[in-house]
């Protein structure tokens, strides 16, 4: 296995032939520590917990999907724009490539939803969900319809601070991840993605309230977020997946 790419706070290389566009706006980053070992079951062959200080996290990320798009096409106004919720662990393959993995991806759209599952073989799920924002108080509510478990939910409330000048390598670690690892048809594979550096401001979580990373079949949280994270957002490119082969298995 190849050490670790470097954790960088800019994309590591151009993306001239996106697969996809988009725009990932308001989101809302809430991060708790988690053993290595109580994920290392979750992850896509190939794979295992990427770590930091001898941790893994898992990431409860709500946020505002606009404008997706395919190839250089314009985004769509209405299918392409909703609001989701993720929540994601963190990965290192073979090559050194760190990426994130979804556990669960709650979507507002339906045909995204039946889309992202059946295309790219991602964990989307339907639900009845809102992106609230009220001077510096920004509200994220999701209830899942389907498939589920139903009524899966989740209330995340932030009062936004501060610009963060100089992000620590944790704060890094958590947010500026170049690629997503996940099994699609014919085996586990990458899918890079392009955008310029995360504008980072410091946040008060307020309200959390969800069972979504219970759900998502990681351990819940017991204790208080390490990291609480609020960003106006950005606009990316999705590149194509490398091949299956390119990654060799490392475990589960």
């Amino acid at each position: 296995m190849q050490k670790p790419t470097p954790v960088t706070p800019d994309a590591p290389a151009a993306m001239r032939a996106p697969l996809l566009t988009q725009e990932w706006l308001d989101p809302a980053f809430v991060h708790w520590a988690v053993e290595p070992a109580a994920v290392a079951g979750l992850m896509p062959r190939g794979t295992v917990p990427d770590t930091y200080d001898g941790l893994t996290y898992v990431g409860l990320v709500a946020f505002r999907m606009h404008r997706v798009g395919w190839f250089r096409l314009p985004g769509l106004p209405y299918f392409g724009s909703f609001p989701e919720t993720n929540v994601r662990l963190y990965s290192v393959d073979a090559h050194g490539r760190r990426g994130v993995v979804f556990r669960s991806m709650d979507a507002s759209r339906l045909v995204p939803v039946v889309m992202g599952r059946f295309v790219f073989r991602l964990p989307y799920l339907w639900s009845r969900m809102s992106v609230r924002s009220a001077g510096d108080i920004v509200t994220y509510t999701s209830s899942r319809r389907w498939p589920g478990p139903r009524g899966a939910y989740s209330r995340i409330t932030v009062r936004t601070g501060e610009r963060v000048p100089e992000p620590t390598v944790l704060e890094y670690f958590l947010t500026a991840r170049w690629g997503m690892h996940n099994e699609f048809f014919g085996g586990a594979a990458y899918l890079p993605n392009h955008h310029p550096r995360w504008p980072l401001y410091r946040a008060e979580l307020i309200t959390c309230d969800e069972n979504l990373v219970a759900a998502a079949g990681v351990p819940a949280p017991t204790d208080a977020p390490v990291s609480v994270l609020y960003s106006p957002g950005v606009r990316v490119r999705l590149g194509r997946p490398a091949r299956p082969a390119a990654l060799s298995p490392l475990g589960p």
